[in-house]
């Protein structure tokens, strides 16, 4: 793959001295527009110098001059002084002196906004070691207390299209073990089904099915019992205020006799 002689400083001088846009930029340079944009405004390739990409034969006078009349247009190389180089697909990356006490900001970052980053992900975009990333993950690091998370684009030590790329590969990867752990599960389940229907127990699923018809189905109305009524009475004094108690009578008082009175 044909590359830009330094990408960086390339992006730097077209920024400062062309109209074009972040897009186009960012297209010949093999950088993220975001990239381009934090270039413009200073938060990215900070102190680095501009190489003039004309100078060097990557492009011509013409060919800037017509992409800046229409954004559609992307910038083509020119065939002179152009590099093949060919990306590293194993192992961290090479870090400047002056950026690798910058590592453990940006390793804290990845950490803490992309979990689903592996060690060697992490290792290979801020070109690092796994001890170095366990200890700021564990914060038993050294430094602990002055480590502050920074996103390693904005600190220089890898580019916005590598960082995206690993999150995608990452979260793919993600997606797979989870559908393909959701259908052992179903497998599963549909295997404990078939060995239960064959030792003759009822499923858990019809099982739910009825007890969902005998909540869902309406209940039969109880109806009382028909008293049978009984014949009606005539009211009557006695039924009315019930039985007088009959006044009793006083007991006749025997006469006192003459041989009583007189004696015989």
């Amino acid at each position: 793959m044909s590359e830009v002689l330094m990408p960086k400083a390339t992006a730097v001088w077209l920024v400062d001295n062309t109209t074009l846009t972040f897009d186009q930029i960012a297209s010949f340079c093999n950088l993220h527009a975001l990239e381009v944009q934090g270039i413009a405004d200073g938060e990215v390739a900070a102190g680095i110098k501009g190489l003039d990409p004309i100078a060097t034969g990557q492009l011509s006078p013409d060919e800037i001059e017509r992409c800046a009349r229409d954004a559609a247009q992307r910038l083509r190389r020119s065939d002179a002084r152009l590099r093949e180089t060919q990306r590293r697909s194993k192992g961290p990356r090479y870090t400047p002196l002056s950026r690798r006490q910058d590592r453990p900001n940006a390793i804290a970052w990845l950490v803490r906004y992309h979990p689903e980053l592996t060690d060697a992900q992490v290792s290979k975009l801020v070109g690092t070691t796994k001890q170095t990333i366990n200890a700021v993950r564990d914060r038993t690091h050294w430094n602990i207390s002055n480590i502050t998370p920074q996103d390693p684009v904005t600190l220089g030590l890898s580019s916005q299209v590598d960082l995206d790329g690993a999150v995608q590969k990452a979260q793919d990867k993600l997606a797979k073990q989870q559908a393909k752990a959701d259908k052992e599960l179903a497998k599963k389940r549909a295997a404990n089904l078939t060995a239960a229907e064959e030792a003759g127990q009822p499923s858990a699923q019809p099982a739910e099915e009825e007890e969902t018809e005998s909540v869902e189905s309406p209940e039969p109305e109880v109806t009382a019992p028909e008293i049978p009524e009984k014949p009606a009475v005539e009211p009557s004094l006695e039924n009315t205020f019930g039985k007088s108690p009959e006044a009793e009578t006083p007991a006749e008082e025997e006469a006192p006799k003459a041989e009583d009175v007189f004696g015989t």
